[in-house]
């Protein structure tokens, strides 16, 4: 199955277009050969109708195309008349789409008054208790029947009323019956979304748009491969665009970087029509990240050498790293073979950063490149590669883009069977001037991080950040978001929205103040239930919001505290933490 058409030649996926509203007048068209439409979500409750339209007029004006409001309830999605009414007697024409979850009576009374409806398959008319259990081919059948007649006149209301719909499938909130059959995996995702597809279909709406979004970049982007595959398969009726996004990134660095690597490792592929950076912090500082990501990518995703073409040198649907021998780098340092994947820097900034990182520092460089045997190659030729002793890595100058570079690279070394661990790079060209940290920030997560979710790299080496300092902890930030090294703790953090049931930013910073430190511990920060067990996937402990003031706690999928005042809820989280063999003190070590 291809993905897309070259790993080394950016070409954007041809898809249907598909209309939010009407164009003539302040509506976008997604997909086609339309330029990517950013979109984000207000975080007022819905049924305050002042600060809804307040916030997505505030929106508008940062440069928003399509603005989502969450409809929970019938009475929520009803008032989206006034919101809507409100934003247009001021002269707002920018879309909007309702979230609807659990009611699928919400989506009938949204899909009245907005432009387009966000569903979830796992949430919408679907059961999800997280109870196994063995479904054969006629019951199997007999459930997807039951959401048809629920779904189809959702799609032919949608229909008559020229609005546009996203199926969104999220990892970890998909139903127990894909579950059953298809595990919480990239697949079951896929599965999940391309049963809604055939219903609607079936119904004659093809206004469509979907998303496979996970807090893991690694497991989003093999989703959206797999998908893009699928409805390549499918044939090219099944054109339908791509909405990008890492679900739960989170906050400040760690939630831009996060979203760097998904987002843009899918765009360098020529895969995605409109995009939502997810931070829990205000939706309005989610816009210039989307532009900054969007220019950064556009600069990354060109052409390879001409006249060559190759397969994905690595599985894009599942995660494997590419073998490599191990070797010494010095000072007791091994790279490749199983070791982590290292950290190498310039002997400048190693003198610079090294003696105020190392104190004890996880995060400190691990070696210099001036002092390392290192063969730079042309991988648009033979490599002529003396040993595999030694690092290997693309030679700087060369006019290619920096993921197609390494990308042919680790392909020509597994055409001449060698293994070499690599040495990654940001850059084939230094800057001449200082980028702008958010600049560099991205650029570096998208071309290291593409590489490393694809299995390529033993160490890298960031360069697109001056400071000694912040170019050190650039790549550890990058290796922690791209799941190959841990010297954190990961946070799952779902950006506000009108569901959420405490204030996420405050209480994101204070779980971080008194967490941080714990390597490897992974914790979710969820606002509501329905970004609860099932959106938090894979993490360790979760606080969720219960009710108003009140907080659950999770270990795992598993609630096992419930209604804590959220006064004392984060030191709650501490001894559960403590409880379960994981919390160390600050200052006592490594963990």
């Amino acid at each position: 199955m291809n993905y897309c058409d070259s790993p080394i030649h950016y070409r954007r996926r041809p898809t249907r277009e598909v209309a939010v509203g009407d164009p003539a007048r302040g509506g976008v068209i997604i997909g086609g050969a339309h330029p990517i439409v950013v979109q984000s979500m207000i975080t007022s409750d819905t049924m305050d109708t002042s600060e809804s339209v307040r916030q997505t007029l505030e929106l508008a004006a940062a440069g928003c195309e399509l603005v989502r409001i969450t409809a929970p309830t019938v009475k929520d999605a009803a008032n989206l008349r006034n919101i809507a009414g409100e934003l247009r007697a001021r002269g707002c024409r920018v879309p909007l789409a309702a979230d609807i979850h659990f009611k699928p009576e919400a989506a009938f009374e949204a899909a009245q008054w907005v432009e387009k409806i966000r569903i979830n398959p796992g949430n919408f008319a679907d059961g999800k208790k997280f109870v196994l259990r063995e479904y054969d081919d006629a019951a199997y059948a007999a459930e997807v029947g039951r959401l048809a007649e629920r779904f189809a006149p959702l799609a032919v209301r949608c229909g008559e009323l020229k609005r546009a719909m996203r199926i969104g499938a999220n990892h970890g909130s998909l139903s127990d019956r894909i579950l059953s059959r298809w595990g919480d995996t990239p697949r079951g995702m896929v599965e999940s979304a391309l049963e809604y597809a055939r219903i609607a279909r079936s119904a004659g709406f093809h206004d469509l748009v979907f998303s496979m979004k996970a807090s893991n970049p690694k497991v989003m982007i093999q989703s959206y491969r797999l998908l893009a595959a699928r409805l390549s398969e499918l044939g090219p009726d099944w054109s339908y665009p791509l909405h990008l996004g890492v679900t739960e990134a989170g906050e400040g660095e760690d939630g831009r970087i996060k979203s760097a690597i998904g987002i843009g490792a899918l765009l360098a592929d020529g895969l995605g029509d409109t995009i939502r950076v997810s931070l829990t912090e205000d939706s309005t500082r989610e816009i210039p990240v989307c532009r900054e990501l969007l220019a950064e990518v556009a600069g990354l995703a060109g052409k390879g050498p001409p006249g060559i073409e190759i397969p994905p040198p690595f599985d894009p649907f599942s995660y494997a790293r590419r073998p490599a021998v191990e070797i010494d780098l010095g000072d007791g340092i091994r790279c490749g073979g199983s070791q982590t994947v290292r950290v190498v820097v310039p002997e400048r900034a190693a003198s610079e950063a090294g003696g105020a990182l190392r104190a004890g520092s996880e995060v400190q460089p691990e070696a210099i490149v001036e002092e390392l045997e290192i063969c730079e190659a042309d991988p648009s030729r033979e490599l002529g590669v003396s040993s595999e002793r030694v690092l290997v890595t693309v030679k700087d100058g060369l006019d290619m883009p920096v993921i197609a570079a390494f990308r042919l690279l680790a392909h020509r070394l597994r055409e001449e069977g060698r293994r070499n661990p690599i040495l990654l790079k940001d850059c084939l060209a230094p800057p001449q001037a200082s980028l702008a940290p958010s600049r560099a920030q991205l650029r570096s997560a998208v071309a290291l991080g593409a590489l490393l979710v694809d299995g390529i790299g033993d160490a890298i080496l960031v360069r697109n950040e001056k400071d000694a300092r912040a170019s050190v902890k650039l790549a550890y930030d990058i290796l922690q978001a791209a799941g190959c090294r841990s010297f954190k703790a990961d946070y799952v953090a779902c950006p506000s929205c009108g569901r959420t049931l405490f204030d996420l930013q405050s209480v994101t910073a204070r779980i971080k103040a008194r967490t941080q430190h714990l390597r490897g511990v992974r914790i979710a920060i969820m606002g509501c239930i329905v970004n609860g067990p099932g959106e938090m996937a894979d993490a360790d402990f979760g606080y969720v919001g219960g009710a108003p003031g009140k907080v659950n706690l999770y270990v795992g999928k598993r609630a096992v505290r419930f209604n804590l005042p959220e006064a004392d809820a984060v030191e709650r989280l501490v001894d559960l933490i403590r409880e379960h063999g994981r919390w160390i003190e600050p200052g006592n070590g490594r963990q």
